[in-house]
């Protein structure tokens, strides 16, 4: 619940901000800049039945029935749109982007609102949001009046539609409770590809609990079961107030068909709003191009379902691009829409629209269409000119262009300060009171190069990508002798209590990891696949070659051990490797007592692209370190070895283990496992054996589909020492697979 009592703080964060009679305002700018920048704010549409008329939704019998179709005057526009677009086939992405930057008229609306508004996640999609908030007046007056506001925010990652619409609360002294709830592709699920799935994990770190994942912990949104989860999920909310959906999907490889690639998950947002939204509510959902019958069909199901439906174009999205928000004003009663709504439901999922068109052609009005073609028109020639004028810029820019630039660029982030009234935000009334930081996980991939390039590597092989990015000598230098990473301990601070386990769908693959450089892990994964295509030709061809370096440089058996043994006040170690070359290893003085126990069997080289995801390995890994710690004295020393720690589940064993134990390090051992953890130091904790107990009870009673992928709480295993420990163990692991399965390739 928010304070009623509001005043603006004068402290840390302020010292930026210049006092308002030093700040330039919209007016002194001349006309001609003032007028282009209040045209920059002015591109939206509104769809209106002609006077006596009613746009109607078609029988629910019709829905989902008939062929795919299209509307010629529209496929005109793709295709003029298209052709346009293709002139940029050629251009360098980064270089591209940084001059659409330097042309973008409100490309330093962000950068002014960071310093003079003290922003939260303070990205364009934040000002986007803003924006359509200050245009629209998204908040409904019953909610207002009822004192009580909820939302619900769909593929919301990384979270700047939520600390926008906390900012504008914040600010403007509405006095309400605010609850949210957002959804998106869990950035944690190691199933998740990374070109759907947002990597930024800094406010969805810190809010957790408030982030619906569905019961596969995946968080597709397009799953039927989640759409009734979420209905679950939401069901202490008296009424859903606001739907935001800000979805989209990496197009880069075929950017002439976004408007088609996304459009099945524009159907699932729609549904999900329209089954959650109470009357009076409001919706925004970003769409691209509206020129394919998906987008003809979607349209009107919203203009038939809600009072005003605008499309906008928020001067704070690039003017060269396709996006544009739609904006739905007062949903109807659901009585009109149920019927409909149920097919929608049953019918829900990721075909939806792939085979059959959502209305019949002959069920959409001609002045509905007739008005479609004119918006469409509009934003297509908004877009053209755009790009036709980076164009021109971009081989021939003159001075008094670059001063025009500037002065527009100027002039528009004062205006939209001014229009929208965006006040000074102190950091303890953030989503985040102590600021959105979580522990850094590596970003997603950056597209570089031309179109005509990234196309042409996409169809070359890992190795040959390698070469022509920046991890070559990183990889063929994977191993630095001495250089030893240390996880130090116990932990002093960590609430066992809050423990609990995450349940999900069993694990395909290892596609991400919060805990590695992503680029590594992609290049591993490819690698791995054509290993497999190799040894399917190949059959006898199973065994990896060494490598030299790597017998050279990597830790013996007898330097672990022995490393262990200088340890003081060490006088006993269980050692979880079974390989023979560790077995009868006399060391110096011989006074370290060994145990060799059980433990899981790993090849020198990884075989799968699961890594250490399969449910069958995890149960034997933890089994065997449960049974190892029931039998350790204290101050003795582990040995456990690992195929790699990419997962949540081998993570939390770490931060078991973390512990437990003075100090664990890791070593790459030329023979036997890729990877060993060297714990050092035990001191029991009875609640970890309890803990370690209770998942393994509950890993024997799962189905077959379902894998445990989680007992540790997140927000543990991406903080502190502990995820660089783990970043660094694991790029090791990558970078040493890598160089290993290089010769392979070359063979071919």
């Amino acid at each position: 619940m928010f304070s009623k009592d509001w005043r603006m703080s004068r402290g840390r964060g302020t010292k930026k901000r210049l006092p308002p009679d030093k700040l330039d305002t919209p007016e002194s700018f001349d006309d001609v800049v003032l007028e282009e920048v209040k045209q920059l704010f002015s591109k939206v549409r509104l769809y209106s039945a002609p006077p006596g008329t009613e746009w109607c939704l078609p029988d629910p019998s019709v829905a989902l029935c008939d062929r795919p179709w299209s509307h010629p005057p529209l496929q005109v526009l793709k295709n003029s749109l298209n052709a346009v677009k293709n002139q940029l086939s050629d251009k360098d992405l980064a270089v591209w982007h940084q001059h659409t930057c330097s042309t973008n008229r409100a490309g330093t609306v962000t950068s002014h609102l960071r310093e003079t508004a003290n922003a939260e996640l303070c990205t364009q999609a934040w000002a986007k949001f803003y924006e359509i908030q200050g245009t629209f007046k998204l908040l409904s007056e019953t909610a207002l009046q009822n004192g009580e506001l909820n939302s619900v925010h769909l593929c919301e990652a990384p979270g700047a539609f939520i600390s926008a619409l906390n900012h504008f609360l914040q600010t403007s002294r509405l006095y309400c409770d605010w609850t949210w709830v957002a959804n998106t592709l869990n950035p944690y699920h190691e199933a998740n590809g990374r070109s759907c799935t947002i990597a930024d994990d800094r406010l969805i770190a810190h809010t957790l609990p408030w982030w619906f994942f569905g019961s596969d912990n995946t968080g597709d949104i397009m799953l039927q079961k989640h759409l009734l989860e979420l209905q679950v999920f939401v069901g202490n909310m008296r009424s859903v107030d606001l739907v935001t959906a800000d979805g989209s999907f990496d197009c880069q490889g075929d950017p002439g068909e976004q408007e088609s690639l996304v459009a099945p998950l524009q159907y699932c947002e729609t549904v999900c709003a329209l089954l959650l939204l109470a009357p009076g509510g409001c919706f925004v959902l970003k769409m691209f191009t509206l020129f394919e019958h998906s987008s003809i069909c979607l349209l009107y199901l919203l203009v038939c379902c809600f009072r005003l439906v605008h499309v906008f174009k928020p001067a704070t999205s690039k003017s060269g691009n396709s996006e544009v928000y739609v904006v739905c004003l007062d949903f109807k009663t659901k009585d009109d829409v149920r019927p409909l709504l149920s097919k929608l439901i049953r019918n829900y999922g990721p075909d939806m629209v792939s085979t059959a068109a959502l209305f019949p052609k002959s069920c959409i009005p001609n002045s509905f269409l007739k008005q479609h073609e004119e918006i469409c028109a509009f934003f297509h020639m908004l877009q053209i000119n755009t790009i036709q004028e980076n164009l021109h810029l971009f081989t021939s820019m003159t001075a008094e262009q670059r001063k025009h630039l500037d002065q527009l660029r100027e002039c528009a982030a004062q205006f939209y300060v001014q229009r929208f009234q965006v006040q000074f935000l102190p950091r303890k009334r953030w989503v985040c009171r102590g600021g959105s930081m979580a522990w850094g996980k590596p970003c997603q991939r950056k597209q570089m190069g031309s179109f005509n390039q990234r196309k042409e590597m996409q169809f070359k092989e890992w190795r040959q990508r390698l070469v022509h990015g920046p991890y070559q000598a990183w990889i063929e230098e994977h191993f630095q002798e001495g250089h030893h990473f240390v996880l130090t301990g116990p932990v002093a601070e960590c609430d066992l209590n809050a423990w609990f386990s995450h349940v999900g769908a069993t694990l395909p693959k290892v596609r991400s990891s919060a805990f590695c450089d992503q680029e590594l892990l992609d290049l591993l994964n490819d690698a791995l696949e054509e290993r497999t295509l190799v040894l399917k030709e190949q059959p006898l061809a199973k065994n990896t070659p060494a490598c030299r370096s790597c017998s050279s440089k990597s830790s013996s058996p007898a330097s672990i051990l022995s490393e262990i043994c200088n340890h003081p006040n060490v006088a006993s170690c269980a050692v979880m490797v079974g390989n023979p070359s560790w077995q009868d290893i006399p060391l110096p003085g011989n006074k370290l007592q060994l145990q060799f126990c059980p433990g899981p069997s790993y090849p020198e080289t990884c075989v799968s692209t699961l890594h250490d995801g399969d449910p069958l390995h995890q149960h034997k890994l933890l089994s065997s370190v449960f049974s190892a710690l029931r039998g350790l004295s204290e101050g003795s020393a582990l040995v456990v070895p690992l195929c790699s720690a990419l997962t949540r589940f081998t993570a939390s064993l770490v931060l078991a283990l973390h512990l437990c134990f003075q100090s664990i390090g890791f070593r790459c051992p030329v023979c036997g496992p890729p990877v060993v953890l060297l714990c050092v130091g035990f001191s029991s904790v009875p609640q970890i054996n309890t803990i370690l107990q209770e998942v393994l009870d509950q890993m024997r009673k799962l189905e077959s589909d379902r894998q445990l992928l989680q007992f540790a709480p997140m927000e543990e295993l991406i903080r502190g020492s502990l995820a660089h420990f783990l970043s660094n163990l694991n790029n090791t692991v990558l970078r040493q697979q890598l160089h290993l399965l290089l010769p392979l390739q070359q063979k071919r």
